[in-house]
């Protein structure tokens, strides 16, 4: 358990596990008491900044709000509009751009994703460069390699269904945070057809952040949709400490058997990029190409009772069914209302040290 004022929020992978429940506890708590005046004035008049190269619902909603909530103001930032370095450009550099900034702002977030980068692992390059020369803590709102945030709001979710005192048992979200709730639980990750090209971060911090809690995790895609290896291989240690399974199938149903939580999501593969370019259109015409791996009722009959998960927004009737996504085991919502939550706590405790 360490200091987490100014700690860099890149990966969840890189906190310690006691580190992660104290902030889910507190996002809990926060979630609880929202409005609450504890709360009310953590970054009384600090400066977020956010610096969005790709667009966003939820980021920048839940980002805004959850500065706004904690008495700070965020700064809606777009890299096109402001001189800075680039590849095919002059400009100010990540050295000077993040030096003054840390003059500035209490915290900077970055999202980039899918064509705004020439190759897979730039854009944890870019935020790992502007940590490097920024005291202030660097938070990312989603980039090429991992979705740390999003990982929070899921584990929030699941545990709000699965939990003794969960949903699924009561009829009502569990209410505090229960570090043992997903242990022994199945989490299915299965990839989903549809006209997308979608990053490979909400789902791989998916398999890092559940197996760090204890489930067993399968992870399903038809050959070559593999996931980057060493994230695979980290989740694999994980399940390893905490005595649990890893397994991949190219099975478009047998993952789903005895599941507990499902999630169903698009993603591109490791030959999206080439030459320097995002090959869009190509990864859409071949994920076009596969039949059968829409989450439909039907699989979901072969679960324990399973919820669906998603990070949003949701591709209907190609990654999943109205049926599934809208049904009465969907966690969709909850877990994005869980971003706004997981988000403060996160703000909280990097930007003000409010857990030291």
């Amino acid at each position: 358990m360490g200091n987490l004022k100014y700690k860099d929020f890149i990966c969840t992978q890189e906190w310690a596990k006691e580190d992660l429940d104290r902030v889910l506890k507190l996002a809990f708590e926060m979630k609880q008491d929202r409005f609450g005046s504890k709360y009310l004035d953590i970054l009384f008049r600090k400066q977020f900044f956010m610096f969005f190269y790709n667009p966003s619902v939820r980021t920048r909603q839940s980002f805004e709000a959850a500065a706004t909530e904690l008495g700070a103001h965020a700064q809606f930032l777009e890299p096109k509009s402001m001189r800075l370095k680039t590849a095919k450009s002059a400009g100010e550099t990540v050295e000077d751009a993040a030096q003054v900034m840390d003059r500035y702002a209490a915290g900077l977030g970055i999202r980039i994703l899918e064509d705004k980068i020439a190759a897979y692992g730039q854009g944890d390059d870019l935020l790992r460069e502007y940590a490097k020369w920024a005291k202030m803590p660097v938070i990312s709102m989603a980039h090429d390699k991992f979705h740390p945030c999003q990982g929070l709001a899921d584990v929030m979710g699941w545990i709000e269904w699965l939990a003794p005192q969960g949903k699924l048992a009561t009829g009502t979200l569990a209410t505090t945070f229960d570090p043992d709730a997903l242990k022994g639980k199945k989490l299915l990750l299965t990839w989903a057809q549809g006209a997308l090209c979608r990053s490979l971060c909400s789902v791989q911090e998916a398999i890092l952040i559940g197996s760090r809690y204890g489930m067993d995790v399968t992870v399903a895609h038809p050959e070559g949709y593999d996931l980057d290896p060493e994230v695979v291989a980290a989740a694999k240690m994980n399940c390893e400490t905490n005595d649990r399974t890893f397994e991949v199938t190219h099975d478009s149903a047998a993952g789903y058997d005895g599941a507990h939580v499902v999630y169903s999501r698009n993603w591109m593969s490791p030959e999206a990029y080439r030459d320097g370019e995002l090959r869009k259109q190509e990864e859409i015409e071949k994920a076009l190409g596969y039949r059968g791996w829409t989450c439909t009722a039907e699989k979901m009959a072969a679960t324990d009772n399973g919820i669906y998960t998603h990070p949003m927004p949701i591709d209907r009737g190609s990654e999943v069914t109205d049926e599934v996504a809208s049904g009465p085991n969907s966690c969709i919502y909850d877990v994005a209302e869980n971003r706004l939550h997981g988000q403060k706590a996160v703000m909280a405790a990097t930007m003000a040290g409010f857990l030291d």
